[in-house]
């Protein structure tokens, strides 16, 4: 029970926001009228803690197509089970690295998303002897709903599949991915 409290908190504490600007294709516009800045802020605390901050900017190549890169660091602590060797460790381990993304607003509600991710991750190595320190890629498909609820705000579902999920080295417990948030 206490582990499910514990994903409901990082669920609904985490901000997944992605600015809904908009420009007039018709007017000269500048530079940074296309720009828009958002990203991910997620905690947890107790016996596994983690500490996500993933920000983002995008270039808004359209009104329904934009690009932009991110950088993201994790912290996170707390207990492993290693498969290879049934033991059970702690650690604690500061993950970091970078991302390209790619958004196309299908609808004003509904939108397509791509991204690229990899990520400097500690894992057990095969024998389970010692941590091992790899860039991890990861690359997402899917798409998400966003209601606006007032000027910029909204609210955000965003489902992700990895192709790329490694079980042994990726930071994700899965190659599903949901994120969810509000944005400002």
């Amino acid at each position: 029970m206490k582990k499910l409290v514990q994903v409901l908190l990082l669920f609904l504490l985490s901000s997944y926001c992605f600015g809904q600007k908009q420009f007039d294709p018709e007017a000269e516009s500048k530079f940074f009228d296309r720009v828009y800045f958002g990203g991910t802020f997620s905690f947890q605390f107790g016996d596994f803690t983690a500490i996500v901050i993933s920000p983002v900017a995008g270039y808004m190549v359209t009104n329904r197509f934009s690009v932009g890169p991110g950088i993201t660091y994790q912290y996170l602590k707390g207990e492993a089970f290693d498969f290879n060797t049934g033991r059970v460790y702690n650690y604690n381990s500061n993950i970091y690295g970078f991302s390209a993304f790619a958004r196309y607003n299908i609808t004003p509600m509904f939108f397509a998303y791509t991204e690229y991710e990899s990520l400097k991750v500690d894992f057990p190595s095969f024998d389970g002897s010692e941590l091992v320190r790899e860039w991890v890629p990861g690359y997402f498909i899917g798409g998400g709903v966003f209601q606006p609820i007032g000027g910029r705000a909204g609210l955000g579902l965003t489902v992700l599949l990895n192709l790329l999920h490694d079980d042994r080295k990726s930071p994700y417990n899965s190659n599903l991915i949901i994120r969810a948030g509000i944005t400002l």
